[in-house]
């Protein structure tokens, strides 16, 4: 009996954890800025938490009862936690009012759970071991909660279908409590009836997951959802109209099929074809592959590199029936070395060098993605470039976040990087700029055959800076000062009134 009284404290324990979780993953996901999300999720959830458990002292009457109670309506909003936050950042204005709305509805009802609990147990046991184990098997859940959350929760289940587990896991524990203490419930036909009738409804919402998610994103997405899945670090979809292929990641969007070659010719050719004699050539980021493909038009490369972290972005490009054609099926290449890391780290363990690299992360919208574009990394990057090398940065837009943009410039340069800033026009984005950096370059003088845009003639053209896309002030992006994010933010939301 004890061990099913303890393994309950660690099931809540852990349903309390992952619907924290999940609400700070969605946040960061549709709002970005990961560690303002989290930081004031977490914040508000403890504070809910603690008003819980100080309203826990004026329960009366049978504490059983109002346990169980407790645990189906934390299952309930809990479990379509994520389903309602997914609708309202669709088809309302008010996801942030529904996101702390429901933070603080779980909170004091999660607050409530465990001084419950030690209630209904202190006689049965000494206080002192009370306190001991409950303590012990809610860190225990705790714990395991935040291991299966990104490991295995959010890439097999995704975030709507998890939450929905564990509300059935939050109204399981309710209903195996009206047969552990059936002696002090003396209505627990009804209780019982209760749990049933919302594990029903909780194995509704697990059957009808797809149709939240797909709702929610055909209200987001202007095209047909043809592709979706949550990862360990990212929301991926890719939406489909005619000819059309859109990915968006974490509802941004990275390229459309109809003029993703302007960008992605503009980001290699400039740099590499000045370099005939290149040999080996690195991409970081880059997953979708086109990057790799406008590389493979260089025959004399021997050797090409890509980082991604996302081994899910590298499958989808290498095995999709409609994603793997746009790069040319370039993974399948065997110049084409395909490896699944975080870049930073794996930059500082890594002792080769590259006569070319292409760094493509999408931009910087949080500090994950930041420090990425910081002189600590740029340094790192630097040392793996060969001496007459060059590496070209995908840098945003000169337009539209003209400060971040010159910030990125300002940055490779306090790196050590002589720069060459330039523009392209990509009509799913606008002006997109990019950064060539390395010790000395010459425009090339040609250019692979059967490219679409990109004309030798035109190049000089793309490092000129009409007056509204002129240099900004502004501060360098270090690894423990990321300026750069909160320019990007700025810039952006105020495109967006």
């Amino acid at each position: 009996m004890a061990v099913v009284l303890f393994l309950s404290v660690l099931l809540i324990a852990a349903c309390g954890l992952i619907y924290e979780l999940i609400a700070g993953t969605l946040a960061s996901y549709l709002l970005g800025d990961s560690v303002l999300q989290f930081s004031t999720v977490i914040g508000t959830y403890l504070f809910a938490m603690g008003l819980g458990s100080a309203a826990s002292r004026y329960l009366r009457g049978s504490l059983v009862a109002q346990f169980v109670q407790i645990e189906l309506m934390v299952g309930v909003i809990g479990g379509f936690s994520s389903s309602v936050l997914f609708l309202a950042f669709a088809y309302t204005h008010a996801f942030r009012l529904a996101l702390y709305l429901l933070v603080i509805a779980i909170g004091v009802l999660v607050g409530l759970e465990i001084p419950l609990l030690m209630r209904i147990l202190e006689g049965r046991f000494k206080f002192r071991d009370l306190v001991s184990h409950v303590l012990t098997f809610d860190y225990l859940g705790a714990l395991a909660a935040s291991l299966a959350f990104p490991i295995f929760l959010v890439p097999k289940l995704g975030l709507v279908r998890a939450a929905i587990l564990f509300g059935i896991i939050n109204a399981g524990v309710a209903l195996w409590s009206t047969f552990i203490f059936k002696d002090q419930l003396p209505m627990r036909g009804i209780l019982r009836g209760m749990c049933v009738a919302v594990l029903v409804l909780l194995g509704w919402g697990m059957y009808a997951a797809n149709w939240f998610s797909s709702a929610a994103d055909n209200q987001l997405y202007a095209d047909e959802v043809i592709f979706e899945r949550n990862t360990r670090y990212q929301r991926i979809v890719v939406t489909s109209w005619k000819d059309d292929l859109r990915l968006f990641l974490n509802a941004h969007l990275q390229f459309s099929s109809r003029d993703e070659y302007r960008y992605h010719e503009a980001l290699v050719h400039p740099g590499l074809s000045s370099l005939p004699w290149a040999r080996r050539a690195l991409v970081l980021g880059g997953g979708d592959g086109l990057a790799v493909r406008e590389l493979l038009k260089y025959p004399k490369l021997e050797s090409i590199t890509l980082v991604d972290l996302d081994r899910e972005m590298t499958n989808m490009f290498t095995h999709h029936p409609l994603l793997a054609p746009l790069n040319d099926h370039s993974f399948s290449n065997p110049r084409v070395h395909v490896i699944t890391a975080d870049a930073f780290p794996w930059l500082d363990e890594n002792k080769d060098t590259w006569d070319f690299v292409v760094v493509d992360f999408p931009d910087p919208t949080n500090y994950s993605l930041g420090k990425l574009y910081t002189t600590a990394f740029y340094r790192l990057l630097r040392k793996h470039v060969a001496e007459n090398g060059l590496t070209v940065v995908q840098s945003t837009s000169p337009m539209f976040s003209r400060q971040s943009y010159w910030c990125i410039v300002d940055t490779l340069k306090e790196a050590g990087f002589h720069v060459w800033p330039y523009h392209v026009y990509v009509p799913s984005f606008g002006e997109w700029g990019f950064t060539l950096a390395g010790n000395s370059w010459t425009p090339p003088s040609t250019l692979p055959p059967g490219l679409r845009f990109l004309t030798v003639a035109g190049i000089p053209e793309m490092f000129h800076f009409p007056g509204d896309m002129q240099p900004a002030e502004a501060e360098v992006n270090r690894l423990n000062d990321q300026i750069l994010v909160r320019y990007y933010e700025k810039e952006w939301k105020d495109i967006a009134r």
